[in-house]
This record gives structure tokens, C-alpha cells and sequence, in this order.
């Protein structure tokens, strides 16, 4: 998870040691010998925090780890999972809001996800979305990061975030959004990240690009949203987390409440008609990663 490590390595520059351990979630059986790999790291580092990253499972394994708990609820680990079966999802929710009451502290990336975590309400809890690194996540040159991927200066670019994990961020309908777009606005690309491009190929893409757009059924506080915000680039979304709150006052962005792929679509084509780049920086200040990790250490401070 690139956001993790940008996340760790803001913490060391500002003098903070930190090391990260891996969690292997895809195979449950092997959960007892990480957890006690993460134990004996606890034992020989004696770390004052252990900070875990997602709920469920992983959270919950951490929680008995022997040392102080802070866990990050990021929207996957706190909403309903349709990639997964019912029983796994439900069981997945359950061990996140268990895991919640062994922590000291709870972060959560959105107000919407701490209201959906229990023992938010009994422990201390920080919304504080994911930071950006804005050194990395910048406006470019828009005809240089054409050339670059190979896209013709007179096309329109919508970027499009699958991910690995593309149930939840529905492609179904953001293909279907823009086929409505593409029916008014000629030469229309459709450039779908599937989570296979380098994670410093992803401003050039946002660069390239004449919108993002997101469809996702659930989220907590997309970072690819901030990204887009850290790069100039307008974004056109279903109101989902906290995407609303964090486009309030970005130029050439649309927030819609129906996720109706007509309305998307029209959305889409006011933007692609007449291109232009977002104020989205002047916004995005707060969400620097150093920033962030600032902020971060403090509440590391006042839970320990």
C-alpha cells in the first residue's frame, strides 16, 4: 500500500522510528504464525505504539500483540464488502468493531466511518483522512504527460480508479457514464488504473487526464480523490464518504447524489467540453503527508 509507506516514511523524516510489519490477509490459516511474528517483533522492539492499518482480522491479531493499539478504519474494514460472501463480510465487520474496543485510540479517514465504529464513541477517536505527498502529486505539464503515455493532445481523458478491488468501485457504471459522454463529446478515452501502473506513474496519468471519475458503491476518504485535488485535476463523483466535504470549494468538480449514469455522464461532458484544470491544490495543503503525520504523532502521544 503505497499510502502506508509514504504515511511511514513522513514519520521518519520528522524523527519518529518506525518499522513496518506485514499482514498477510488473503490466507487465513497462516493468521497464528503472523501474529506470532508480529509478537516477537513487539518483544525485541518494545515499540510505544502499534499501529494497525485496517480493521478486521488484522486489527484484531494486533490487538494482543503486547503493546499499545491505534488502528486505522479506512471504509473496507467498517462497510459491507460485496466482493465477499455475506458470512465472511459479516464476520469481517464483527472483528473490526471488536478489534475497536482493545484500542487506545481509533482513527478513522471520514466522520461517516467513526460514526460507524462502536467504540468510537468510548475511546478516543481522530478523523484524519490519508496524506498526500505533494511533492509527488503535482501539477505537470498536461502536453509532456500526453506524450509520455501515448495519448493525442485533441482527445478527452477521463481516469477512471478500479483498483484491485473493482466490485466496490463499480466500473459497470462509470463505463456506463461515460458511453452517455461519449455520445455528445467526440474522441473520448476511457483510461482504467487496474492497480498494475507504478504508484510514480499515477500523477502522470492524473496529468494526462481531463477528469477523474468515481463510482464507488462505498468509501471512507478515497486518496485517489486527493491526488486528483494535489494535481489540478477536476473530479466528478457520487456523493460517497467524505468526497462532498473534501471537493466543498474546488473548482470544475461535481458531486452528484444519484448514481443515475445519464446524470454522470452529463456531468462528464460539461467538464469535457471545455477542459480545464481544478483549483484543487490551494485545498489540498491540510492533506500533505507531513502534515498529516504530524498529526499522527500527536494522537500517538496523547493515547500512549
Amino acid at each position: 500500500m503505497p499510502f502506508v509507506r509514504r504515511e511511514a516514511d513522513a514519520l521518519r523524516a520528522a524523527g519518529h522510528e518506525v518499522e513496518v510489519h506485514g499482514f498477510d490477509n488473503r490466507n487465513y490459516l497462516r493468521f497464528v504464525a503472523q501474529w506470532r511474528r508480529l509478537r516477537a517483533a513487539v518483544r525485541r522492539l518494545r515499540p510505544d505504539v502499534v499501529h494497525a492499518q485496517f480493521g478486521k482480522f488484522t486489527a484484531l491479531m494486533a490487538a494482543f500483540a503486547g503493546a499499545p493499539l491505534v488502528i486505522t478504519f479506512r471504509g473496507t474494514d467498517i462497510n459491507r464488502n460485496t466482493r465477499y460472501s455475506l458470512p465472511r463480510s459479516a464476520a469481517g465487520l464483527a472483528a473490526s468493531q471488536l478489534a475497536a474496543f482493545f484500542a487506545r485510540g481509533i482513527v478513522c479517514v471520514s466522520s461517516e466511518i467513526r460514526s460507524k465504529v462502536l467504540a468510537s464513541r468510548w475511546r478516543p477517536a481522530l478523523v484524519l483522512p490519508t496524506g498526500v505527498d505533494l511533492k509527488v502529486f503535482r501539477p505537470m505539464d498536461r502536453a509532456e504527460a500526453r506524450r509520455r503515455l501515448d495519448y493525442a493532445a485533441h482527445e478527452r481523458v477521463v481516469l477512471f480508479n478500479a483498483g484491485r478491488n473493482p466490485d466496490v468501485k463499480d466500473p459497470v457504471l462509470a463505463q456506463a457514464a461515460v458511453t452517455h459522454a461519449a455520445a455528445k463529446i467526440p474522441d473520448v478515452r476511457f483510461v482504467v488504473l487496474d492497480g498494475s501502473a507504478r504508484p510514480e506513474d499515477v500523477p502522470l496519468y492524473m496529468n494526462a487526464a481531463d477528469v477523474l471519475l468515481l463510482t464507488s458503491r462505498t468509501e471512507g476518504s478515497p486518496t485517489v480523490v486527493q491526488e486528483a485535488m494535489a494535481c489540478n485535476l477536476p473530479v466528478v463523483s457520487v456523493d460517497v464518504g467524505d468526497v462532498r466535504e473534501r471537493l466543498a470549494g474546488v473548482q470544475g468538480c461535481k458531486v452528484l447524489a444519484s448514481r443515475d449514469p445519464a446524470a454522470l455522464g452529463a456531468a462528464l461532458g460539461e467538464i469535457l467540453r471545455f477542459p480545464r484544470r481544478s483549483n484543487g491544490r490551494e485545498h489540498a495543503a491540510a492533506l500533505g503527508v507531513e502534515a498529516i503525520a504530524a498529526r499522527l504523532a500527536d494522537f500517538y502521544r496523547s493515547v500512549g
